[in-house]
């Protein structure tokens, strides 16, 4: 018989194997494993730091790596903080690896024990891998045969017993981050060329006038990566220009970008692109702010006094792309 003979979901009297179950759930997840939500499963300090660690609520997608499992995941659930003691070190600093682990002895290959109440178990549990390399980020480095995910590294100096918040390495990976791609773009729309130049960092104008557009932040978005372009800049002015250019979305701003344009003696274009990743914070999630695109003149006026202009020949753009990261910033 080729086939697993009951595919999901066939009725009658049909009984469907926990393979299939967990086909559907692999599918579900598009074969990737890791939390559910950006806050999910957070590995804390004890609200009074001592010899253990908690980890926070959430849910999690954990592929199946038993013999033969190929296509299958696991979904799990932790509906209450647990918490997990860890062991005091001695003369040597010690790292320890945070991870949550299916420990399931009726999938094909695998050798845990069996739980007391085979009904309710328990199958999955946060465990500690103790003593792994201060290099280590994912549990498959160490125990590749593991059905199990990494939460956290703990990195323990030596002769310690209490475990602070600073000594654990966030390592959660999402199972299927969001994202959300939004382009923007003004062409030729300067009658009368706006100017960079005019005001002197670190007091920041928008330039070009009209380069700032209201946006919808997704309430999941944890940061966004910011690609803006000034292109065809005009530089007509018998002065040297030197200034900065970045774009701001709320209240956070990309690193600066630098643009310096030497005079020749006759006029020129210039094109630069500017931007950068930038966290989003939790009081900026789900609400509308705008992304401006802005610029000034360099302080060090040695460097010199010119403007750029926007005109009818120039074109801008704002490439934001707003992803789904783990966060520590929310429990759920």
């Amino acid at each position: 018989m080729p086939w697993d003979s009951v595919p999901w979901f066939t009725e009658g009297e049909a009984e469907h194997s926990s393979e299939v179950a967990r086909l559907l759930a692999y599918a579900a997840f598009g074969g990737s494993e890791g939390i559910i939500g950006n806050a999910d499963l957070q590995v804390k300090a004890l609200g009074t730091p001592g010899a253990g660690v908690r980890a926070m609520t959430g849910a999690c997608a954990i592929l199946n790596r038993a013999p033969g499992s190929a296509y299958q995941a696991y979904a799990a659930r932790l509906p209450a903080a647990d918490q997990i003691s860890v062991a005091a070190t001695g003369n040597s600093a010690r790292s320890d690896l945070i991870v949550a682990r299916i420990e399931n002895p009726n999938s094909y290959g695998e050798t845990w024990p069996q739980p007391s109440d085979p009904a309710n178990g328990p199958y999955v549990f946060t465990r500690i891998i103790s003593g792994v390399a201060r290099t280590t980020t994912k549990v498959k480095q160490v125990r590749p045969n593991d059905s199990a995910i990494t939460l956290a590294r703990i990195d323990i100096p030596e002769n310690t017993s209490v475990i602070t918040q600073s000594m654990i390495k966030d390592l959660r990976e999402m199972a299927n981050p969001r994202r959300r791609r939004v382009v923007r773009a003004l062409r030729g729309v300067w009658e009368n060329p706006d100017e960079v130049g005019n005001t002197i960092y670190p007091n920041w104008e928008e330039f070009p006038n009209g380069a700032r557009w209201g946006l919808d932040i997704p309430d999941w978005a944890t940061s966004a990566t910011i690609m803006a372009t000034w292109a065809g800049l005009d530089q007509r002015n018998p002065r040297d220009s030197y200034g900065h250019l970045r774009a701001v979305i709320g209240d956070v701003a990309t690193p600066i970008t630098n643009y310096n344009c030497d005079w020749s003696g006759s006029a020129q274009r210039f094109t630069f692109m500017g931007g950068g990743t930038v966290s989003i914070p939790a009081s900026m999630r789900g609400g509308n702010h705008d992304v401006v695109l802005q610029g000034c003149r360099a302080e060090n006026a040695s460097l010199g006094t010119g403007v750029l202009e926007a005109d009818g020949g120039a074109s801008i753009f704002c490439d934001i792309e707003f992803v789904e990261d783990p966060t520590e910033d929310g429990e759920i």
